[in-house]
């Protein structure tokens, strides 16, 4: 399986329609909307993607909801040897996914891979789903009374994925989702959905019951038709902040469970006292790795009074080397953008960015490229201030700016005084400054010393402000609290002669 060097696409071989995976197998669509699925480093179509309509979402929520019941009532540990049998599954055909992945989205293959690494952290979670679905129990509260507390499914959830990680994020939601005991609807990015298709192939191998993981492709009226579904208990999604706010509101109008994770600007503060070497190259890998196309991208480098100079050189320096071809190539560091569109737009901003008075040290527009795929190089401006476009809007691409402050204070400033949240780094040996950044830096996940700080699937991942709407963040602890709901029992087995309190219409106490 794989795309061959004619432009063959991984799951249909050809350029006919990929297929939905609804109730245990491959679904094609008859006669119906499609959109085309390109290899962006061929700039090439490859494939179709069907956009499911209002009934075909209809039929495929009653799918989930007739089998979630049993799958819930499934004992605890035959759910998790489903787990089991699938993280198996998921390593031995580890290369074949990241394969698909590259040749749909164009990330490295190294990227692809790291990406399934990841995910797989999610697994592992859940395969302790016994431990993470305990509830709790106080005895003798009152008199021969007993408190409990269950969690409990909610039922039909939906997830909607982007397309710059079609294996990890998808595996965000769908693990906590299952593990928990619902039913889940993916909806995956048109752009890149076939890697969705093999994860769904691959639950039903380990043994998960038809119609309890669906894979439903579809556009933004998919998605609307899926948040106004009356049977859907819960969506969760990641996108841009444009989009997760829409999603957040539509679905909280419609007294659903909404997490909604949105755009990112993440700054990366370096101190005049920091490793160079290693700052830089944690810049250019993490403003650059996947082209930039990560929500937890460094988009901004804020320099610190004396290290702006020597970091701005040493970034300069490294982007000379950077490898920039198909992600089929094992040489290649970075591979195409998504779209001919958006590596268009990208490489519009830094033509803005020079307009606004920012220095281009590096322009990706020179680099030159065969072929029609949808390559940019790296480009690097320097002088940039929170005021222009380039710094203000979530360009998503191989653009790294470069702002330069006098102070820690200053610095700080900048990094709380955008409106996004995601993450933030600070690059020092100082420990008393790190330890103030990670109190003081108004961003969900913070690194130290590291660029690019997404926790381990035992933790959860989710920004502040405008990165997130909803209840709670991503995976982890909080993504059981989010696909559960709590109901607790109060219980009293009188002993002996005991006939309790009689009839007493006062309000109940200890």
């Amino acid at each position: 399986m794989g795309v061959t060097a004619e432009g063959r696409h991984p799951i249909t071989g050809n350029t006919a329609a990929i297929p939905h995976f609804l109730q245990g197998e491959r679904i094609v669509d008859g006669p119906a909307r499609s959109l085309p699925v390109f290899d962006p480093a061929l700039g090439r179509q490859t494939g179709s993607v069907p956009m499911a309509s209002k009934e075909a979402v209809a039929e495929t929520v009653a799918q989930a909801r007739s089998a979630q019941p049993a799958w819930a009532a499934m004992s605890l540990g035959r759910r998790a040897e489903v787990f089991f049998k699938f993280r198996t599954l998921l390593g031995q055909r580890a290369d074949e996914l990241a394969l698909a992945i590259t040749q749909e989205h164009g990330k490295v293959l190294s990227d692809a891979k790291g990406e399934i690494s990841r995910g797989l952290e999610n697994v592992d979670f859940a395969c302790g789903l016994s431990h993470l679905l305990k509830g709790a129990k106080s005895i003798e509260v009152a008199s021969h009374i007993d408190v409990e507390e269950y969690r409990l499914p909610i039922g039909v959830a939906v997830g909607i994925s982007p397309f710059n990680f079609p294996v990890m994020v998808p595996l965000w939601m769908i693990c906590s989702a299952l593990a928990c005991g619902n039913a889940f609807i993916l909806k995956p990015s048109e752009k890149d959905p076939s890697a969705s298709v093999l994860l769904a192939e691959l639950f039903s191998e380990a043994g998960l019951p038809p119609g309890v993981l669906s894979v439903l492709h579809g556009d933004a009226s998919t998605v609307n038709h899926l948040i106004d579904h009356p049977d859907v208990a819960a969506v969760s999604s990641v996108g841009s902040t444009p989009v997760a706010r829409q999603i957040y509101r539509r679905a909280g109008e419609r007294g659903k469970r909404v997490q909604a994770l949105g755009g990112a600007k993440n700054h990366m503060v370096v101190l005049p006292d920091a490793d160079f070497e290693a700052a830089a190259d944690a810049a250019v890998a993490a403003g650059f790795g996947s082209a930039g196309e990560r929500c937890m991208a460094i988009s901004v480098v804020v320099a610190v009074g004396a290290a702006a100079d020597p970091l701005v050189d040493l970034i300069r320096a490294k982007m000379a080397n950077l490898r920039i071809g198909p992600g089929t190539d094992p040489q290649s560091q970075m591979g195409p953008l998504i779209t001919a569109e958006h590596r268009d737009r990208v490489a519009a901003y830094v033509g803005i960015g020079a307009g606004e008075g920012a220095t281009v040290v590096v322009d990706g527009r020179d680099v030159p490229f065969s072929g029609a795929g949808f390559f940019l190089g790296a480009s690097l401006l320097d002088q940039v201030n929170p005021r222009m476009e380039v710094y203000q809007d979530e360009i998503f691409g191989p653009v790294l700016a470069v702002v330069r402050c006098a102070t820690y204070g200053e610095a700080l400033a900048v990094v709380n005084g955008n409106r996004y949240g995601n993450g933030a780094a600070i690059f020092t040996r100082d420990g008393s400054a790190a330890r103030r950044f990670c109190r003081e830096a108004d961003a969900g996940m913070v690194g130290v010393n590291v660029a690019i700080p997404v926790p381990i699937g035992t933790y959860s991942f989710g920004g502040w402000k405008d990165s997130l709407f909803g209840d709670g963040h991503m995976y982890g602890p909080q993504g059981i609290n989010f696909f559960t709901r709590s109901k607790v029992v109060t219980s009293r087995w009188p002993e002996g002669d005991d006939k309790g309190p009689g009839m007493n219409l006062n309000f109940p106490t200890n």
